[in-house]
């Protein structure tokens, strides 16, 4: 089947009211334009450097997100560009990202990531730290980002009850923020491998990479 092919067939499991990110990290722009092609306009990268070269070099309306753990000091070169930064896990993170840009004038949207894994790579606020961050001063002093809602990853694992576990819990903290910062309306949670139980227990927006692109190449 053809790229086009493996996107369609996604979009068209989707609920109307699910966003896709397509996770086009590791992959050349002939594939990202295939998709471009195709329609599909969301991209997500996980390395700031990769997504500014594609950003040059491709069309100017295609919106990226940042999926990817963010290091403070590689904000300021996609702050010009980024639609999204979805691994928002501190608050002096938030600062530089509010800090760059105020430079272009922008408003950036930002997801705030939630840590619902086993695992301890993950990154991501507990709901203390998530509390703390926004009942803080400096969070509401910040005029040049958006929070627009929450982003979780669940454990890497075949046990799709602890799967589904992890999404209903962060569906309540995203319950919960949201009497708090009514405006927000993103749950973005769900990859290739869990979009469907993601989507069941309240994701809005899903991010897919290889079973729209194919298997990643690292070499």
């Amino acid at each position: 089947m053809s790229l086009k092919d493996n996107l369609n067939n996604i979009k068209n499991t989707l609920p109307e009211n699910v966003t896709l990110v397509a996770v086009s990290k590791t992959k050349p722009n002939e594939a990202i334009m295939e998709a471009y092609e195709a329609g599909h306009r969301v991209f997500g990268e996980n390395k700031v450097q990769e997504m500014v070269q594609k950003w040059e070099g491709l069309p100017k309306d295609i919106e990226w997100h940042m999926i990817g753990h963010v290091q403070r000091n590689k904000v300021k070169y996609m702050a010009e560009f980024v639609s999204m930064i979805h691994g928002v896990d501190s608050l002096r993170l938030l600062q530089e990202i509010n800090k760059q840009a105020l430079k272009h004038s922008r408003v950036i949207s930002c997801l705030l990531q939630m840590h619902i894994a086993e695992e301890d790579t993950k990154f991501g606020l507990d709901f203390e730290e998530l509390e703390a961050l926004i009942s803080s001063g400096e969070f509401k002093a910040m005029q040049h980002i958006k929070i627009v809602g929450l982003m979780g990853m669940a454990t890497f694992t075949n046990n799709e009850n602890q799967v589904r576990k992890e999404f209903k819990y962060l569906k309540t903290v995203f319950d919960n923020l949201k009497q708090k910062l009514p405006n927000i309306s993103i749950l973005s949670m769900g990859m290739s491998g869990d979009y469907g139980i993601a989507i069941e227990e309240g994701s809005t927006m899903v991010r897919i990479g290889s079973s729209i692109f194919g298997a990643r190449n690292y070499t």
